[in-house]
């Protein structure tokens, strides 16, 4: 079809040629007319990526000849009758076969995240007290939202990566089933995901059913719905039954509901209904603990060394920490004569070689000091070297303040250490980041602003 090809060369120029070929060139054409056309994807990621970065444009794009609009039709081969032989074994017959009947697949429990086995430090201990609270309280017969008049509904947690968002939900979602609760826990993306499979099978009642006859809802990483605008307004509709119902809706996200991008206002100021919780990183002790736990799951001693080791290897979070020591366990057993090899004998060069590849990511997505020092010269304007140096011009004295309250609360780094990255004395240090907290507390905007776009960079 020629209108289709023509198209598809417009859309090369803005997503190249590599990704047309891999997403809309392998569209099967089933069939077309002047005003409409019929493709076929092979899966439902096609078709998602096609209804979120594809359709909008059509629909401004795509004419005939005779300048009217042609309607895209796609359908998922999965769900496509196929042509075989008749009982007479002609070809080309369509045979009637049973609709395969429509389901949903949701993400699965982690078993080992559990409510006890979540280290909180003190600053993330209201999150887990609320949550515990809730989970303790619930019952099959009494809705959650309505058994404690200062209950709250939605629950919404934000944080950085690496802050046990993932852990803490999948474990309010397990204790919550083991009390005969009827829980959904879904990533956001596969909520997306079930929301366009639907679509295009037609099942939207039953997608509706799966989501909003429950007890409790739980969605994880609701940043990624951004500009994904039928995803949305399903989730809207979804979010007010359920609420209306007096139904349990708890959220995470890596940042607070007013800083969620391209996410419609009437959602975010549903997400602050209820009771917005932060999760700040932990700690080293607490990401020792947490290791030493996982270590005791699996049955493995973990040696003082290699613990350390660790530690100092992997800093972008809890999340990256336990899935090496999964991996070094592992490769460890496999490696083993006779497969039985205890981790502690491991010394700190093999570990080394055996975690090449994880520590080479690490080195690449860690937050370092030097990075956030990067980020906010760029986003003041000048040099990082300017951010550094002694000069006391208001120029470089706030950007310095900046980075160094960041480096305090992202990477969690002793007033004395980043008073040596600084040249600067400890006091100088502390007096810096209790300048920008004041400044955030009373919403100053020459601190806020700026602080915000680079805690955008930062979480990316």
């Amino acid at each position: 079809m020629e209108a289709w090809e023509n198209f598809l060369s417009q859309e090369e120029a803005e997503f190249g040629s590599e990704t047309i070929n891999k997403w809309l060139r392998t569209l099967k054409i089933l069939r077309f007319d002047a005003c409409n056309l019929y493709l076929e994807a092979k899966d439902s990621f096609q078709a998602l990526w096609f209804e979120e970065h594809i359709r909008p444009k059509a629909l401004l794009k795509f004419f005939n000849n005779n300048k009217k609009r042609i309607k895209i039709h796609l359908s998922i081969a999965s769900v496509v009758p196929s042509l075989s032989t008749d009982k007479k074994g002609k070809r080309g017959t369509k045979t009637p076969t049973a609709a395969p009947q429509f389901s949903l697949s949701f993400d699965t429990l982690d078993p080992t995240c559990l409510l006890e086995q979540f280290i909180s430090g003190p600053s993330n201990e209201l999150s887990v007290k609320v949550l515990t609270k809730l989970c303790y309280e619930a019952t099959l017969h009494t809705p959650i939202s309505s058994a404690d008049p200062s209950s709250f509904n939605p629950i919404f947690l934000y944080g950085p990566k690496g802050t046990g968002k993932t852990h803490l939900l999948m474990a309010t979602a397990d204790a919550l089933k083991k009390r005969g609760l009827n829980v959904v826990y879904s990533r956001a993306e596969t909520f997306t995901g079930h929301v366009i499979t639907a679509i295009r099978a037609g099942e939207m009642s039953a997608f509706r059913h799966a989501y909003r006859s429950i007890d409790v809802l739980i969605i994880d990483d609701v940043q990624t719905f951004s500009r994904k605008a039928a995803t949305q307004e399903e989730f809207f509709h979804t979010f007010n039954t359920l609420h209306l119902a007096g139904k349990q809706i708890i959220l995470s996200a890596n940042c607070p509901p007013g800083n969620l991008d391209a996410i419609e206002p009437r959602l975010t100021s549903r997400f602050e209904w209820g009771l917005t919780l932060p999760l700040e990183l932990q700690s080293r002790s607490e990401l020792a603990q947490i290791m030493q736990l996982k270590a005791d799951v699996l049955n493995y001693k973990l040696s003082n060394k290699l613990s350390t080791f660790l530690l100092d290897t992997f800093q972008s979070g809890s999340k990256a920490l336990l899935k090496t020591l999964q991996a070094l366990i592992l490769r460890t057993h496999l490696h083993g004569s006779d497969g039985s090899r205890p981790i502690t004998s491991i010394t700190i060069p093999q570990a080394e070689a055996i975690l090449k590849d994880l520590i080479a990511e690490e080195q690449q997505a860690t937050l370092t000091s030097e990075k956030i020092v990067q980020y906010v010269a760029e986003q003041f304007g000048i040099r990082p070297e300017d951010v550094l140096k002694k000069g006391q011009s208001r120029d470089c004295t706030l950007p310095r303040q900046i980075a160094m309250y960041f480096c305090r609360h992202e990477l969690k780094m002793p007033f004395t250490k980043i008073g040596h990255f600084f040249s600067k004395d400890h006091s100088t240090v502390m007096s810096s980041v209790r300048l920008i907290e004041t400044g955030v507390t009373n919403n100053e905007s020459e601190i806020v602003t700026p602080l915000h776009y680079i805690k955008k960079r930062l979480r990316a």
